[in-house]
C-alpha cells in the first residue's frame, strides 16, 4: 500500500509540541511549503526550457517566535534530529549542512531578520528527488515574511532569493523549477513554467479518475551530486559549438548539422535537452486537452532520453519504469505513463495511473521488483507555500 502522509495540521501540532519542549513556550508564527514532483521537463530548467511540475501534499512546516536576541536557534526532526545556531552578525555556511539552506534565505531576505527560535518538521522525503531542499527554503522565506511583515516587491523574487540561497549557501547550482513549484503550486493544477521568462500558467489536472503514483526507489548513488554540475557544463559546451546563448534556442536540425564537430557525449546531452523542451510543450497541450494517452507516451519518451542520452537514470529506476510499463500492458492501459523524476541516479519515479488501478500497480511492482523495498506515495496537485494563521 501507499505510505500515508501526515496532514499539514498534524505536522503543525507535532512541530508546536517540539517547540514547547525545546524553548519553553508556544510558537507565534507558522508557515509551510510543499515539495514538488516534476511530471515532465527534466534537466532543462537550467537550460531555460519548459517544465511541468505539481506541488505535493507533502510539506515542510516551520513554527517559531522571535527571541529578542541577535541569534537564531533552529531545530529539525529530519537529519537525525539536529540543532543549529545562527549568528545574525555573521551568517556563513557551515555545519550542519541542512541549516545552510535556512542561512542562505536569512542572508538574502529583503528585510531585517530578528533573532528567532524555530522548529522544522517535514513529510517530504529527503534525497528522493521531490525537492525537500526547496520546501525548506521556501517555508523559511514564508516564515520570515510572517515574522517581519516584510513582503517581496514581486512574488517571483521569493523564488529567486531561495534559488540564490541554494546556489551560494548549499553550493548546488539548481535551476528555478523547484522553488517556483513550491511557491506557486495550486490545487488541481500542474504548473507550466517558462524557465527563461519566468512566466508560468496553470494547466488543469483535476480528473478524478486519475492519480499520480510516486515510487521512491530509496536508493541514492553518490554520482547524483558530482554529476549534476558536469551535466550543466556539458550543456554549456554544446551551446558554444552551436553558437547559442542557451539550448532553448537550438533546434534538432541545428544540432544535427554540427554533430561531427561535437564529442558524441556532448551531442547526446544536447539532444536530450532540445527534445525534452519540445516534449514538455507537447505534454502541456495534451494535458489541457485531457489526452492522457499522449501525455503518458511523452513521459515514457522522457525517461528513455534521460536514460540513454542524458545518462542520469540507474538500474533501480529503469527496473521500476519497466515494471510499471509491464503492468500497463497486462492491464489494458491502466498505467498511462512513467518516468524517473528529479536529478537522477536514484530517487523517485512518477507514474500517471487510473485511480482504480493504483493499488494493483503497487502490488505488481512489489511482487516483481528485485532490490531494496521501494516506497509508494499517492499524490495529486496541491496548494503552494503559505503562512498559516
Amino acid at each position: 500500500m501507499a505510505s500515508s502522509v501526515a496532514s499539514v495540521e498534524d505536522l503543525c501540532n507535532q512541530a508546536s509540541e517540539i517547540f514547547k519542549k525545546e524553548f519553553g513556550s508556544g510558537p507565534t508564527t507558522v508557515a509551510c511549503a510543499p515539495g514538488r514532483v516534476n511530471l515532465i521537463g527534466e534537466h532543462v530548467d537550467y537550460c531555460e526550457g519548459y517544465v511541468l511540475p505539481i506541488a505535493l501534499p507533502m510539506v515542510t512546516v516551520v513554527v517559531g517566535s522571535q527571541n529578542n536576541t541577535d541569534k537564531c536557534s533552529i531545530f529539525t526532526t529530519n537529519d537525525g534530529q539536529s540543532k543549529a545556531e545562527i549568528d545574525l552578525k555573521a551568517v556563513i555556511p557551515g555545519q550542519p549542512l541542512w541549516a545552510n539552506y535556512v542561512k542562505g534565505v536569512i542572508k538574502f531576505f529583503p528585510g531585517t531578520v530578528p533573532g528567532f527560535n524555530a522548529v522544522f518538521v517535514s513529510s517530504v522525503p529527503i534525497g528522493g528527488g521531490l525537492s525537500s531542499s526547496a520546501a525548506l527554503e521556501v517555508s523559511t522565506y514564508m516564515f520570515l515574511e510572517a515574522l517581519t511583515g516584510t513582503h517581496a516587491e514581486k512574488e517571483i523574487d521569493k523564488a529567486l532569493i531561495c534559488q540564490k540561497a541554494e546556489h551560494e549557501y548549499a553550493n548546488v547550482p539548481c535551476g528555478i523549477m523547484d522553488q517556483f513549484a513550491s511557491l506557486f503550486g495550486s490545487e488541481g493544477n500542474a504548473l507550466l513554467i517558462d524557465c527563461r521568462s519566468l512566466e508560468h500558467k496553470t494547466v488543469p489536472m483535476d480528473d478524478s479518475n486519475l492519480l499520480i503514483c510516486i515510487i521512491n526507489s530509496n536508493v541514492r548513488h553518490q554520482l547524483s551530486s558530482s554529476e549534476y554540475p558536469v551535466r550543466r557544463q556539458q550543456c554549456e559546451d554544446a551551446c558554444k559549438i552551436l553558437k547559442k546563448k542557451s539550448l532553448r534556442d537550438a533546434t534538432m536540425e541545428e544540432l544535427k548539422s554540427v554533430e561531427k564537430k561535437m564529442d558524441p557525449v556532448i551531442f547526446r546531452r544536447a539532444r536530450h535537452v532540445i527534445s525534452e523542451i519540445a516534449r514538455t510543450e507537447h505534454a502541456a497541450v495534451a494535458l489541457q486537452k485531457r489526452n492522457y494517452a499522449l501525455f503518458g507516451e511523452l513521459m515514457l519518451q522522457s525517461h528513455q532520453s534521460l536514460r540513454d542520452d542524458y545518462e542520469v537514470s540507474c538500474k533501480e529506476l529503469d527496473q521500476l519504469v519497466d515494471l510499471a510499463v509491464e503492468f500497463g500492458k497486462v492491464n489494458n492501459g491502466c498505467l498511462l505513463g512513467c518516468r524517473m523524476t528529479g536529478a537522477g541516479f536514484g530517487g523517485c519515479c512518477v507514474a500517471l495511473v487510473c485511480k482504480q488501478s493504483f493499488t494493483d500497480l503497487i502490488k505488481y511492482i512489489q511482487s516483481h521488483y528485485q532490490g531494496s523495498t521501494p516506497t509508494f506515495y499517492k499524490a495529486f496537485p496541491s496548494a503552494g507555500a503559505r503562512i498559516i494563521k
